[in-house]
């Protein structure tokens, strides 16, 4: 049952990651929404996707942890943001297979225990 609720909950976090980087509903990818305000990072696949070219920028304040760096004006085959709403849209599908594999065990389980109090 806690997988089943959590598998609802993980395609609604998924529906709003495709939402926001397609700019969906007066959302942009502009905004800090998802870093808080911590972070100049804005997309994993932006910086580490095989088919971009990336302009690595020194960072100002705090500095990058180690083994990552600043993407501006990165060059892609791919658009990210399309990467990213595909990457939502897998993990969707699969987020609605456990959904649907949780409730049949749930019901298999309620049917046995009904059986067992009937018996």
């Amino acid at each position: 049952v806690v997988y089943t609720v959590w598998a609802a909950i993980w395609v609604t976090w998924n529906i709003f990651i495709i939402c926001f980087y397609l700019e969906v509903g007066g959302l942009s990818q502009d905004s800090e929404l998802l870093t808080f305000s911590l972070s100049q990072h804005r997309s994993w696949w932006r910086e580490h996707w095989p088919g971009c070219l990336h302009e690595e920028v020194p960072a100002a304040g705090l500095g990058v942890p180690h083994g990552q760096a600043l993407v501006s004006g990165a060059i892609c085959a791919l658009e990210p943001s399309s990467v990213e709403a595909l990457h939502s849209g897998l993990q969707i599908l699969i987020a609605l297979l456990g959904f649907v594999c949780g409730c049949y065990v749930v019901s298999v389980f309620t049917e046995e225990e009904d059986s067992c109090l009937r018996k």
